[in-house]
């Protein structure tokens, strides 16, 4: 795998007058050109402002969600095509907020996938267990049902894939998974995928669970944690400048 991959999850927060500044925080602290990949994915309101702040940017942008159609009588979906026209790079599927709130299926989150790809756009395939599937030893199983639903669907695009690792139990809760403990889930994910694709070298496999300035370089440091999907650090701009910064290091 290449440089490390930070992508910010801004989630349901944000205004035009705050991400303007955030973003400007962001660009002023970036360190030099190569260090680490950086992207932002945000409420698809603003991806039109993510167009004009940071097109010609080392920062991309992409969106929190995709619809599983490609147009039609669905009020309030937002389509592939549409994220391409505002030049996503990126979009997340199947965050668990998504898949508990929403009650989105594996199938679901399969299928909004393989519209993105289709549309040019990379998606952040997320997959992760509750604290029940934790305790009943069941981690292994639920995530490889979860990403096998997705290499089903999706076939030898398998490759053009982001996965990310987001053990629900960790997500906002501050309580985070040992490295050892995310690096085990990581290398679980990594057989999975090469045994999907021949290229799975390319499929870079974030960590996303309350990853933040103070765990970041020991988590990066695994050797199958390829980066860092980021919730609440990703808010404010020297947080999220210190987990790039411990990816640049990490590299």
């Amino acid at each position: 795998m290449g440089n490390k991959l930070i992508v910010g999850n801004w989630k349901m927060n944000g205004s035009l007058a705050d991400n303007a500044t955030l973003l400007a925080g962001v660009l002023n602290g970036l360190p030099a050109a190569g260090a680490a990949r950086v992207a932002v994915c945000v409420p698809a309101v603003y991806l039109h402002q993510m167009q004009s702040l940071l097109k010609d940017t080392p920062v991309a942008w992409g969106a929190q969600d995709v619809s599983a159609h490609e147009r039609g009588a669905f009020t309030g979906e937002v389509s592939a095509t549409m994220l391409r026209d505002l030049a996503c790079r990126y979009v997340i599927v199947g965050h668990s907020e998504r898949r508990q709130y929403h009650g989105e299926s594996d199938e679901l989150v399969a299928t909004k996938a393989q519209r993105a790809l289709a549309c040019g756009v990379t998606p952040i395939v997320c997959v992760g267990e509750t604290l029940a599937q934790r305790e009943a030893g069941d981690t292994e199983m639920v995530v490889k049902r979860q990403l096998a639903s997705v290499i089903h669907t999706v076939g030898h695009c398998t490759s053009e894939l982001v996965v990310a690792y987001e053990p629900v139990w960790a997500i906002g809760t501050g309580k985070t998974a040992t490295p050892e403990m995310a690096q085990a889930v990581h290398a679980v994910l990594r057989a999975q995928i090469a045994a999907a694709t021949p290229n799975a070298s390319r499929v870079a496999i974030l960590y996303g669970g309350s990853m933040n300035a103070g765990n970041a370089a020991e988590l990066l440091a695994q050797p199958d944690i390829d980066g860092g999907l980021i919730g609440g650090a990703s808010l404010k701009a020297p947080d999220f400048l210190s987990i790039v910064d411990a990816a640049g290091v990490a590299h």
